[in-house]
């Protein structure tokens, strides 16, 4: 089950990119505001996602979907496909050639906290890169096996992180991140949570942490993470979610925890 669930993901990505990058080249503008002024959305986010969801209905008509710009939509199954059409709007919005499609399919209610994520491709179509993964089959990016990068000590890291639409959480973060910076190599932003994930998957970053990011941010990108070695969690022993997610290899992973921990990176409410 979970090889056919990724065969179709993988090709559903590849078409759903090759859209984006279609519509890229034909110029994109603002559509609408989502939960700020600086959280937008592109007519191509939901023409990406129509598509994607109408070949899940096509294929697979009794799975249900839950999307960025669409909602969720209801399924017989107890599968659902999780998607995000144009992660990284706002580069993609630019023309920053950094962004990524990305679907995951999952048993259970689409919560991240209760989920099994059984298969999940990110494809970015700027890179011409396709990360895929399906539980217990091990992480691949494009046809080669990927493993996550061997353990660095913590001042020789490079983190990944991103930041929220809210002004006030966006204040918070960036003083935890400016504390955090003299410990480590560097830190990166790029704006595109999936392949952060992807990224500690094939060891391009050391270690990736974020909050208030939603399921479709993070299905696909943590599962290829995992399959290829390495940790993603929550705070604790909580699942990866919207209060809180780390990736790394093991070892660093509850290392940069407790460093965070310390550095309140969890200490404040988030907006509803």
């Amino acid at each position: 089950m979970p090889s056919e669930l990724l065969g179709l993901a993988r090709s559903i990505a590849l078409e759903a990119g090759a859209l984006a990058a279609r519509r890229r080249a034909e110029g994109v503008e603002v559509a609408a505001t989502k939960s700020s002024i600086v959280d937008v959305v592109t007519a191509a986010d939901r023409e990406v996602e129509d598509l994607v969801r109408g070949r899940i209905a096509d294929a697979r008509p009794d799975d249900a979907v839950l999307g960025e710009e669409g909602g969720g939509t209801a399924g017989t199954s107890g599968l659902t496909w999780v998607v995000d059409p144009i992660d990284g709007t706002v580069n993609y919005l630019y023309g920053i050639p950094h962004y990524a499609v990305s679907i995951a399919v999952v048993e259970g209610d689409p919560d991240p906290a209760t989920w099994t994520a059984l298969a999940g491709a990110v494809h970015a179509p700027p890179l011409g890169e396709l990360f895929h993964a399906e539980r217990g089959g091990g992480a691949r990016l494009n046809d080669g096996s990927i493993v996550v990068g061997p353990r660095p000590p913590l001042e020789q890291a490079l983190v990944a992180t991103g930041f929220a639409y809210d002004a006030h959480t966006r204040e918070r973060q960036g003083a935890v991140v400016a504390a955090l910076l003299p410990r480590v190599r560097d830190i990166r932003r790029q704006g595109v949570a999936s392949l952060d994930l992807c990224f500690v998957a094939c060891g391009r970053v050391d270690a990736y942490f974020e909050r208030t990011l939603n399921p479709w941010d993070h299905a696909a990108g943590a599962l290829i993470a995992r399959e290829a070695g390495a940790i993603v969690t929550g705070r604790g022993d909580a699942a990866a979610g919207r209060d809180f997610t780390l990736a790394a290899a093991p070892g660093l992973a509850s290392e940069l925890a407790a460093v965070l921990d310390g550095l309140g990176v969890t200490a404040w409410d988030l907006p509803a």
